[in-house]
């Protein structure tokens, strides 16, 4: 596995190949000190952790070069694409932290100047209509190593042309059976220049436009054009676009408009996951996953119902920079950027997941003390709150062991703990039900060791979280792991599909969790940490009624583990 550029060296900072370019510009004056670039998504699908980097890596050059960045939807295929998509791309965006405006951009609001274009294309001889079916198109196309030949209705005269091209537009001929083609090369090394389509006949509503148009530009003739209208300095793209740049150059030099500069960089890949919008939609609808939003999807807004937070995930596109060469980033470091954050911005809860009722013999009844607890240890303007403690409590069913091994220092018979911001207990006895299962513990409290250490000196060598039985909330608590079990699970294998990679323990879910009453009107995507569990977020299906979190990850920083392992050898 190939690891893109994580370092995080002291020192003064590099640039990454693409932020030199354009602090050469703006030294040069190539665009006259101007720096705007654009996000271009199209609206077919939902946002996921790749394109946040695209979108923290363009409207961050604009940000940090004093520039502007335009999100712009490229709205060309309409079968696809739906207003939903584009509602959830800008929510997606300003979430991450991002603004562009009042103003959205849209491909379809350049739709006539496009037309024209193409217009300007033909009588200049440049451009011509092709009555080829899309199966012909293909042949005639030629392969990698063979070139391809001349389409017979090439050489068309440019009054045919016009004439077809605009009846075209008008709508007389059906789906498919025309189409409007660059004349470049059909010899030509880049497959994608031997007269690649410009237009198709689509007759198809358009989520913005309706019926006013039955032919739609291709993605490589409205790109670079809608760059140019918009006076773009740097057109950012992935790096499977870069066989498409010279096509990009060749439109708007025949053209002879304002030409923007396309530099490519290679896509994120993650370990355990699948960016392929096809596959992600499988997921979706084979009902691998509850929806798009599933916290077990790379989506944003997976990731955000996960209980990510936006600047975690541009603290991770930082670290990652960008590349011109394709890799792939281990999840870990995905999560570390997490936890670095959660651990200075999530207060502290009490929850215990898997209840042991313990009962204090000697305390109280009818007691109930209030035991200050530190809200968050990294952040001391996060203050304190009071945790109820009394007779009746719960304990995690991991922390009690009947027979202990060596090296278990939480509770055992006759064995005393600290309770957190409590007391030192010790369990005296075990209640067993018919089958042998241990369903309760009876313990003894000191009374002198209320928030420290005993008077007497003794010590203990664990300290167990607790929740209180009589102002216990109850909530369901769902456990995600990976949703693959290997780590490229879109390698092909002969015989074997993606799917078959699934986790099928990707989630757990828990009920009957207890957790402490601070967290009773807690709202969703909340964020907190359960002391000694890990991190969690408060799922928009909790009710007044039933208070659902999501685990958003553990305590365990994998990352930092593997990073110590690689500087030790």
């Amino acid at each position: 596995m190939t690891q893109e550029n994580t370092n995080q060296t002291a020192g003064p900072e590099r640039l990454d190949f693409i932020r030199q370019i354009v602090a050469d510009d703006c030294k040069t004056g190539k665009w006259d000190g101007r720096v705007l670039t654009r996000f271009p998504p199209e609206p077919n699908g939902y946002l996921h952790i790749g394109h946040a980097k695209s979108i923290c890596l363009n409207f961050g050059i604009a940000a940090e070069f004093g520039g502007r960045c335009n999100l712009r939807f490229d709205d060309t295929n309409p079968c696809k694409e739906e207003q939903e998509y584009v509602d959830s791309i800008i929510h997606d965006v300003r979430w991450l932290g991002w603004e562009f405006g009042e103003k959205t951009l849209f491909g379809s609001d350049y739709f006539e100047q496009m037309y024209l274009w193409a217009v300007d294309l033909i009588q200049k001889g440049k451009a011509y209509v092709c009555d080829l079916t899309a199966e012909e198109t293909r042949q005639y196309r030629g392969t990698l190593t063979q070139p391809g030949k001349d389409s017979p209705f090439r050489n068309r005269s440019v009054e045919e042309n016009l004439d077809l091209f605009s009846r075209m537009r008008a709508g007389e001929f059906g789906d498919g059976t025309r189409t409007l083609k660059a004349k470049i090369d059909m010899a030509h090394p880049n497959i994608n220049m031997r007269d690649p389509v410009m237009y198709r006949i689509l007759h198809a509503a358009h989520h913005r436009t309706g019926d006013d148009w039955c032919i739609y530009p291709m993605y490589d003739w409205a790109h670079g054009l809608e760059d140019s209208i918009e006076g773009i300095t740097h057109s950012i793209c992935t790096l499977e676009f870069e066989n498409h740049r010279p096509l990009y150059d060749w439109f708007l030099d025949a053209l002879g408009i304002y030409h923007p500069q396309q530099i490519e960089f290679a896509r994120l890949n993650l370990t355990y996951t699948v960016m392929s919008k096809r596959k992600l939609l499988r997921l979706v609808q084979d009902k691998f996953v509850r929806g798009w939003d599933d916290p077990r999807m790379p989506t944003l807004g997976g990731l955000r119902r996960r209980g990510y937070s936006p600047e975690a995930i541009r603290s991770f596109c930082k670290i990652i920079s960008v590349n011109k060469f394709n890799s792939t980033v281990d999840f870990a470091l995905l999560e570390h950027c997490l936890r670095e954050d959660l651990n200075r911005t999530s207060p502290r809860v009490m929850a215990v997941l898997r209840p042991l009722k313990v009962v204090l013999t000697n305390y109280p009844d009818d007691q109930v003390e209030w035991m200050e607890a530190v809200n968050n240890p990294e952040d001391p303007a996060a203050g304190t709150r009071n945790v109820p403690f009394s007779k009746v409590l719960y304990i995690e069913q991991d922390d009690f062991m009947e027979e202990p091994p060596k090296k278990f220092f939480r509770l055992a018979p006759g064995r005393e703990v600290r309770l957190r911001y409590a007391y030192f207990i010790r369990c005296d006895e075990v209640i067993k039900d018919a089958d042998g299962n241990i369903v309760e513990l009876r313990c003894t409290y000191d009374p002198a060791t209320r928030g420290g250490d005993a008077p007497d000196g003794r010590k203990v060598k664990a300290t167990l979280h607790w929740v209180a039985d009589a102002h216990a909330l109850d909530a369901e608590v769902r456990l995600y792991d990976h949703l693959f079990t290997k780590e490229d699970p879109e390698a092909v294998e002969e015989g074997k599909d993606f799917t078959d990679h699934l986790n099928t323990d990707s989630l757990q879910t828990l009920t009957g969790c207890k957790i402490e009453p601070s967290l009773k009107d807690t709202a969703p995507l909340d964020r907190c940490q359960f002391e000694r569990m890990g991190y969690f977020c408060t799922d928009p299906d909790s009710t007044a009624n039933k208070l659902v979190f999501n685990r958003t990850a553990t305590l365990k920083d994998t990352w930092a583990k593997i990073q110590k392992k690689e500087k030790s050898s």
